[in-house]
């Protein structure tokens, strides 16, 4: 067979009374230039395709290199369901099978066995309903990998990183550090440069209080922490802009300065990707020793079972995850195991 065999794709369905497992049968019909296996139960995607109207054919995966891929077959991980699922209605006895795709994917791309993941949405509610304490993809591999990691959102026109996720926001100025936030910079920095191909990566960061602070009259963190890390950070050589106030970070006249936002929390910026780019927005997990993207958007029970959710945020973060693995191909560099680097730390707003 002539030719370098396609990049392997995992891609889990998510919830599966959502729309998680007709996006991944839409994404299976595109002509996308890779071979995509689903990790999930084999008769949901059946039930799916149905659902789409949708000719699929169902292949089991045997780990064997795939060099062409014809739109409509799919390859197959097979994780039982434990309870047929009822579409827009979440059932927390499926925590479990949600829970073991995300293993298998992770554990998969450790192994050597993927590419990268790429992941459709799941109901974090459901598995919290079924006494297991989750707080979302990102934190779930970090977990599993015993590393450090940031979220980004990334359009073509914006890329945004946080540095805490999904966290009451009372709570958000106590989690917010120096040491926590200088982690943060530094991961944001590195993949910047190993995943994006920038050699001197410009932030913008974001202060947390209205006007950054408005030089103390409107909140302390600036003065007490954001500004003398990010001052420590500049004298290693991070190209940092800020902090700057969130209301203005991204106007035009901002953005030709900066080529990533690290905003505070998690609805301090992402409001303004999603509004923009919503169906091309996608999210990332930085400093995974592998490459994981996912879509920008929940589960959208209202729509599932009716075969009409749009497919697009799906389709993106899988082109994505190709461009990022044929970029790691070309400019291949040590993975940052957790061995490596040492016992990992859960980001703020994990539940762990």
């Amino acid at each position: 067979m002539n030719g370098a065999p396609l990049p392997r794709l995992a891609i889990t369905a998510g919830e599966p009374a959502g729309i998680g497992p007709e996006l991944l049968i839409r994404l299976a019909a595109s002509p996308l230039p890779a071979s995509l296996i689903a990790i999930t139960d084999r008769s949901l995607l059946e039930r799916a395709a149905a659902s789409c109207g949708t000719t699929i054919e169902l292949v089991n995966d045997d780990s064997s290199p795939e060099f062409q891929r014809v739109p409509g077959t799919l390859r197959v991980r097979h994780v039982p369901l434990a309870a047929q699922e009822i579409p827009g209605h979440p059932d927390p006895i499926n925590a479990s099978h949600v829970l073991a795709t995300l293993a298998e994917a992770s554990d998969g791309c450790m192994a050597g066995r993927y590419d990268a993941v790429v992941t459709a949405p799941l109901q974090k509610s459901s598995i919290n309903d079924a006494g297991i304490r989750f707080s979302g993809h990102t934190e779930f591999f970090a977990e599993r990998t015993r590393t450090d990691v940031v979220m980004m959102l990334a359009s073509p026109e914006l890329r945004v990183a946080l540095v805490t996720t999904h966290l009451p926001l009372a709570a958000v100025s106590t989690a917010i550090t120096g040491p926590w936030l200088a982690r943060t910079l530094r991961i944001v920095h590195a993949e910047l440069r190993e995943k994006f191909g920038l050699a001197a990566p410009r932030i913008a960061v974001l202060g947390l209080n209205p006007h950054a602070g408005e030089a103390g009259h409107m909140g302390h963190e600036e003065i007490d922490t954001i500004i003398p890390t990010m001052q420590a950070l500049r004298a290693e050589g991070m190209l940092l802009l800020g902090p700057l106030p969130a209301d203005t970070a991204f106007v035009p006249a901002q953005r030709q300065h900066y080529d990533a936002v690290l905003a505070m929390y998690h609805d301090q910026a992402l409001p303004v990707l999603k509004s923009e780019a919503f169906d091309r927005t996608v999210n990332l997990t930085l400093g995974l020793p592998f490459i994981r993207t996912s879509v920008d958007h929940g589960t959208a029970l209202d729509l599932a079972g009716t075969g009409k959710a749009d497919p697009a945020s799906l389709i993106a973060a899988a082109q994505m995850a190709l461009e990022l693995v044929a970029r790691r191909a070309t400019h291949p560099s040590s993975p940052r195991r957790a061995e490596e680097r040492g016992e990992g730390q859960s980001p703020p707003g994990t539940t762990s």
